[in-house]
């Protein structure tokens, strides 16, 4: 089997260094290229890519600004491999993630596979807080992570595989973004292909995002879960609600306390309590803890705002989504 890594890059030349550089050092005697596709960005990367042409074999493409879905999509249609690896340029990869994707593939072959992130020492607090409120069983990550059959996954495009059998009769990723890779996974399962997450082959996912950014990341993925109910019905889910639940609850433990019934509330900060203590734990960190219970109010707060928008506009008005929502949706 020959793999491709298929890395789409907007203006994070650092970033990409990074990446390349643990690419380099993976143990593996198994051959393998990496695709970097430069989606039109105004700060390129070439340099970088240079740098380890006598490394890794590399090839490096550039594109006028699509997406990501979409460049994702023309990695794969030059790449080499019969496989294909897709990650996002702020990702680290560990030295043995491709024997570990290699490994489970061969106990079980699937078309499409996931793996999870974890965050470095080196890290900042913001990041590992971000990482940890992404990937706790205690968040809205870790509830609609634990909501799928680990044999029926859908894989995230940061750290996501995908045969060329699978490219050529899905035709890859569609022009919304975000909700391309979960988009993908359901039109993969309506063709026959199985998913699959590998829980070894994981990253390490830096997310160099900002409060703000982190904020808007979320509402954008709130606003596009009710699009893929709409499009996919029979694929919805209690729990994909239940942020809003938790935001519009908050809401009003907040009235009830200022009506002299805090009870309600007490329960809310019992929950940021258990928060804090297994953020605390997991860090080893007082200022982490403390900054995971704001990411992770942050990631309801978003997420469940833009559920609740989009399920209005979408679902009960019936507009359509790429007019409803024309910011996620990429124009090729």
């Amino acid at each position: 089997m020959y793999f491709s890594f298929i890395v789409p890059v907007y203006n994070r030349p650092d970033e990409i260094d990074e990446l390349l550089e643990s690419l380099s050092k993976l143990k593996t005697e198994t051959l393998f290229e990496v695709v970097i596709i430069e989606d039109g960005s105004t700060i390129p990367c070439d340099a970088i890519v240079e740098k380890y042409n006598s490394k890794i074999s590399i090839s490096y493409h550039f594109k006028p600004n699509s997406g990501p879905g979409d460049s994702r999509n023309y990695g794969m249609k030059v790449a080499k491999g019969d496989y294909f690896i897709i990650l996002d340029s702020d990702c680290i990869i560990p030295p043995d993630y491709l024997l570990q994707v290699q490994k489970s593939l061969e106990v079980e072959y699937v078309d499409c596979f996931g793996g999870p992130d974890a965050a470095l020492d080196s890290f900042s607090d913001i990041q590992k807080a971000i990482n940890f409120s992404m990937t706790s069983f205690l968040t809205t990550g870790g509830i609609r992570g634990g909501s799928e059959n680990v044999g029926k996954f859908q894989p995230r495009s940061f750290n996501m595989g995908l045969s060329k059998k699978a490219f050529e009769a899905s035709e890859g990723f569609g022009n919304i973004h975000p909700g391309e890779d979960p988009d993908l996974s359901i039109r993969l399962w309506n063709l026959g292909f199985r998913t699959k997450l590998i829980q070894s082959a994981f990253v390490y996912h830096k997310r160099r995002i900002s409060w703000e950014k982190f904020q808007i990341q979320v509402y954008k993925f709130g606003k596009a879960r009710p699009i893929l109910n709409f499009w996919y019905p029979e694929h919805a889910k209690v729990t994909f609600w239940f942020p809003s639940l938790f935001l519009f609850g908050f809401l009003i433990s907040i009235l009830f306390a200022l009506l002299l019934f805090p009870y309600f509330l007490i329960i809310y900060l019992f929950y940021f309590v258990i928060l804090f203590l297994s953020s605390y734990f997991k860090n080893r960190n007082f200022k982490i803890a403390l900054y995971s219970v704001f990411a992770s109010l942050i990631q309801f707060y978003g997420y469940g705002k833009g559920f609740i928008l989009s399920y209005f506009k979408v679902l009960i008005l019936k507009q359509a989504p790429e007019k409803a929502f024309p910011e996620l949706f990429f124009k090729k």
